[in-house]
């Protein structure tokens, strides 16, 4: 570790950034990810915070939380809870708001930049403290998507605003890898006459 390299952490609200990338129109490769942040500076931690629906026989997320827990990421994960609206309709909330602020805070005393990985309004405060800690916050979301998918006041309050569209070339999957993965999918199910379990790298999309 080099005295001299600016002590780095990620912070990843893995249900925005889904919906984020999928709003643009491309997969997250997170060994890419990781990489170009590991080149900015010292990264201490890369975390990732999702809800899990439990009650599911098989959540699509499950496999991208273990290949994120085995290379490099702490992973943070807490059960969904169910609910029904005003309306009946029933509903999933999975808010990991309160965990990365926890954690962001237990940390802030050991890091010179923090990246946040969202556009949620509700880290404005977040970022103002620890800003008062003397931590430089940059925030990554998107305003290329009507409405943006950050929220005006927390872009306001970072430090620094990069939109996730100027790192794509960095950290996007390659599309024809995701499409030679679908065709070992589909050629696994048409010999076992199995159900594919899923593509791996999805979020479940969740209300916050």
């Amino acid at each position: 570790m080099s005295p001299n390299k600016e002590k780095l952490a990620l912070f990843i609200d893995g249900a925005n950034l889904y919906a984020t990338a999928k709003s643009l129109g491309f997969d997250i490769d997170y060994k890419r990810l990781l990489r170009e942040f590991e080149s900015r500076g010292d990264l201490l931690r890369a975390f990732y915070y999702t809800a899990v629906i439990e009650d599911q026989e098989f959540s699509s997320i499950r496999p991208l939380i273990d290949w994120l827990d085995y290379n490099g990421y702490t992973v943070v994960t807490k059960p969904t809870k169910a609910f029904v609206d005003q309306t009946g309709r029933r509903k999933i909330k999975g808010n990991m708001d309160v965990e990365l602020a926890v954690d962001a805070m237990e940390l802030v005393d050991r890091i010179d930049h923090m990246v946040l990985f969202s556009g949620d309004g509700d880290f404005r405060s977040l970022v103002e403290a620890v800003q008062r800690r003397g931590v430089r916050v940059s925030v990554v979301s998107t305003t290329s998507t009507q409405p943006p998918m950050i929220a005006d006041e927390l872009r306001r309050q970072a430090d620094q605003f990069v939109d996730i569209v100027e790192l794509q070339p960095k950290i996007s999957r390659d599309p024809s890898e995701r499409a030679g993965r679908e065709t070992r999918e589909l050629r696994h199910v048409l010999q076992r006459g199995t159900t594919p379990q899923g593509a791996g790298d999805d979020e479940d999309e969740l209300e916050g």
